[in-house]
């Protein structure tokens, strides 16, 4: 599979559930450090490859066996691209924790957190809605 192969829509949603509880966790205890973990593994998403994420490697091995198999797909450049998103306010949080604003670090992290429980309980994707209005009314290349 490469890393723009589409992907079992309920590996992201499961993935999201437990980004909802890392950054739950933050939000509660201000505690940095798994904040910068989680910017990592935001970056190493978006950047690199979905199939670095460990919770879908979770998903794959332990969760998805015992549901029912799917033919739906989604394309993997919009969840990449969300996972773009979670990183940049991941960031903007770990560094206003890190540097003392801890304002900074709960605002940049609630956000994360609100579009993490979105795409967890209801399928709803901000960073995928972004990326396809971002596709639409961007110009073509080459005008």
């Amino acid at each position: 599979m490469s890393p723009d192969s589409p992907v079992d829509p309920r590996g992201p949603r499961f993935s999201a559930w437990i980004t909802t509880a890392v950054l739950a966790v933050v939000l509660v205890t201000g505690w940095w450090r798994l904040l910068a973990a989680q910017t990592v593994l935001f970056a190493m998403c978006a950047f690199i490859s979905l199939k670095l994420n460990p919770w879908g490697h979770v998903y794959r091995r332990v969760v998805q066996p015992r549901l029912r198999p799917t033919t739906e797909r989604e394309p993997a450049a919009p969840l990449r691209f969300a996972q773009g998103v979670g990183f940049v306010f991941a960031l903007i949080g770990t560094v206003g924790y890190a540097a003392g604003l801890p304002v900074v670090g709960m605002v940049a992290t609630a956000g994360a957190l609100v579009a993490a429980f979105l795409n967890a309980a209801f399928g709803l994707c901000l960073g995928c809605q972004m990326y396809l209005l971002i596709r639409r009314y961007a110009p073509a290349p080459g005008r």
